[in-house]
């Protein structure tokens, strides 16, 4: 594999990392995956272990890479009792901090590292949105988010203070990405839908920020080759709509009339049920891409409505 154009990408066996290491090779580059679990499947994609925590014989993939993309964290979708929590947490910290100490150790560093965050750091917010420079930081208890915020602090503090002083650092303030494989949140919505359960979410006025998974392989692409940023950027389209908008969306296109609204206690029977959390649905996340927008990203995707006929299109595909 030549340095110039290789990536190395750690979480590529989730939802988010299967899209981007199918992208990438597309687009020319050299795609290492770090995971766990490494199949012996030949492809075009090479995958290497490790356990996100402690280093190994991965670290000489980083050795003259082009840049190294950090998705890998355990997934949040799961009731926050004690071990879960722990799990968060330092699947999120312990894969950036073993990166940023194998990436030290490089003598040709990765020229730019990118480390997923979440656009859940910002606040609840119904009356303005949030982008990177003027957005506000912290939990808001109607919300119940104050653990979510503290994993994303704790995530973002992790990597600002890995000593990787020749690789540009990018964190990724990632909104929900709505893609057509199985692992996304738009395949759950459409069964729910499909169920006659797409009504709106409490009183639906909660905002959602979201991104095209094209949309999102493109900016990861495009923030590669950008050696002018770094810093935090929100992977999000211009365009939040509140949950009730979201919802009558996905029944307009599902051609299911009507949808059971769910009150905020129902709410909370299901996601105990579902082994979940509320705040994942609850929380207002009206984040937009500042940063990507004044730099000149031109996004494929603005609407939500033009988002999904082209998601859907995907999955019949």
């Amino acid at each position: 594999m030549t340095g110039k154009r290789k990536v190395v990408l750690s979480g590529g066996s989730g939802f988010l990392g299967r899209r981007l290491a199918g992208k990438l090779p597309n687009q020319g580059y050299d795609v290492v995956v770090l995971t766990r679990t490494p199949s012996s499947q030949t492809g075009p994609v090479k995958q290497i272990q490790w356990d996100g925590k402690t280093l190994g014989d991965w670290v000489r993939q980083l050795n003259g890479a082009l840049a190294v993309v950090n998705l890998a964290g355990r997934s949040v979708n799961c009731r926050y009792h004690a071990r879960n929590r722990q799990g968060i947490l330092e699947s999120r910290v312990d894969s950036t901090r073993v990166l940023g100490d194998a990436i030290a150790r490089c003598a040709q560093p990765p020229r730019v590292w990118l480390n997923s965050s979440t656009a859940t750091i910002y606040k609840h917010s119904l009356e303005r949105p949030m982008d990177e420079a003027t957005g506000e930081i912290g939990p808001t208890p109607e919300a119940r988010d104050a653990f979510s915020v503290e994993v994303a602090r704790a995530w973002e503090r992790a990597f600002q203070e890995a000593r990787t002083p020749a690789t540009r650092k990018v964190a990724l303030r990632t909104a929900l990405v709505f893609g057509a494989g199985e692992g996304g949140a738009y395949r759950v919505l459409r069964r729910l839908v499909r169920l006659g359960l797409g009504g709106r979410m409490a009183d639906g006025t909660q905002f959602v920020s979201w991104i095209h998974e094209e949309d999102f392989c493109r900016a990861i692409e495009w923030l590669i080759g950008r050696d002018d940023i770094s810093g935090p950027v929100n992977l999000a389209a211009p365009n939040p709509v509140p949950n009730r908008e979201m919802m009558q969306a996905l029944r307009q296109l599902c051609g299911v009339k009507f949808g059971l609204p769910a009150t905020r206690w129902m709410l909370e029977a299901g996601a105990f049920l579902l082994r979940t959390e509320t705040e994942l649905i609850l929380k207002s996340r009206r984040v937009i891409p500042g940063r990507l927008t004044a730099a000149g990203f031109e996004f494929r995707f603005v609407k939500l409505e033009g988002a999904l006929r082209d998601i859907e299109r995907r999955r019949v595909a």
